[in-house]
């Protein structure tokens, strides 16, 4: 009875998972946020450096996601192709923002929301999922004082529903999220694991292209 909760379980965080890229590419079925509820531009002079920094991920991008685990492995990672756009949010003072991503995964629509931000009195960047299948929010921070660091690093921790297998299943997993801003084009996003008595392990890579 487990191992059937855990497989069920398994096959509902992998969509989790795909917390850095979003749903699948069919851009017929996915929708941006409400133009009136966000801010596609802001002036940058208005910005401090942390919040300045985060004006490149704002847009619409095309990614190649890469899955490592819930079915996919280091060898043979399971591969698709995702939509991301992003806008700061507005009623926030433009202190956020936000990224949608929407589609088909499989049989059925999916949705996933992620808040970005940068706290300026710790100088580090924060990160937020929440979507249409588990209900948990998977939060990420980065160390005090790592706002300038050159590749932006966030982390958390998540309890298994099996998605690493059965004997992690209820177990608290640490998670690093990596997001490097390579140029005005191209973003890498990565999500690592470290179950309890192994080394870290990457979990999902999503190649950010603007399109």
């Amino acid at each position: 009875m487990r191992s059937t909760l855990s497989r069920v379980l398994c096959s509902v965080t992998f969509v989790a998972i795909a917390a850095l890229g979003g749903g699948c590419s069919d851009d017929t079925t996915t929708t941006a946020a409400p133009a009136a509820s966000s801010s596609a531009t802001v002036d940058p002079s208005a910005q401090d450096p942390g919040h300045r920094r985060l004006n490149q991920l704002v847009g619409e991008w095309r990614g190649d996601k890469s899955t490592f685990v819930a079915g996919g492995t280091p060898d043979k990672p399971i591969r698709t192709e995702i939509v991301s756009r992003w806008q700061w949010i507005a009623e926030t003072g433009n202190n956020f923002l936000r990224e949608i991503a929407t589609g088909d995964f499989g049989d059925r629509p999916y949705y996933r929301q992620g808040t970005l931000g940068y706290a300026p009195t710790d100088n580090r960047y924060e990160w937020t999922t929440v979507d249409s299948v588990t209900p948990m929010m998977m939060t990420y921070k980065g160390v005090a004082g790592s706002g300038s660091d050159t590749e932006i690093t966030m982390f958390g921790e998540f309890t298994d529903p099996g998605v690493l297998g059965d004997r992690f299943v209820g177990q608290r997993i640490p998670m690093r999220t990596t997001i490097r801003l390579e140029s005005a084009d191209r973003v890498v996003m990565e999500l690592y694991f470290t179950p309890p008595g192994q080394a870290e392990m990457i979990a999902d890579r999503v190649i950010l292209t603007r399109k």
